[in-house]
């Protein structure tokens, strides 16, 4: 399995997890050039970003760690040019972060809400 075929089946296992949890999706993959927001879902009228990280090994860090500040502002860069687009009024936004070690399994999903902010 190659390694875009492992990330799309983890982005696929955290989109199962949210909607579990009761968001809806609105879109997947969203690129922009200055970057790539892995999942946009609504969590009760609140705009939320996801990022989702992979990680088989620990070695070089876990999936919480890969998210650096230069990786927060990427994301948050796409999200200002896909809100600036928006058509549809949210309550607010959010950026939440699905992380998963070892096994692509729902036992290794950490989900953290408002993982980081716009500033």
């Amino acid at each position: 399995m190659s390694s875009k075929d492992i990330g799309n089946q983890a982005e696929l296992l955290a989109q199962t997890h949210l909607e579990n949890a009761g968001l809806i999706v609105v879109e997947k993959n969203y690129h922009s050039r200055r970057g790539e927001i892995d999942l946009i879902m609504v969590d009760n009228k609140v705009l939320v970003f996801v990022e989702v990280r992979f990680r088989k090994s620990t070695r070089f860090g876990s999936a919480l760690e890969s998210i650096d500040h230069r990786k927060q502002s990427r994301i948050i860069h796409t999200a200002q040019y896909y809100l600036q687009q928006l058509t549809t009024d949210y309550s607010g936004y959010r950026f939440d972060v699905v992380a998963i070690d070892s096994a692509i399994n729902i036992a290794d999903i950490v989900w953290i809400k408002d993982a980081f902010q716009m500033t």
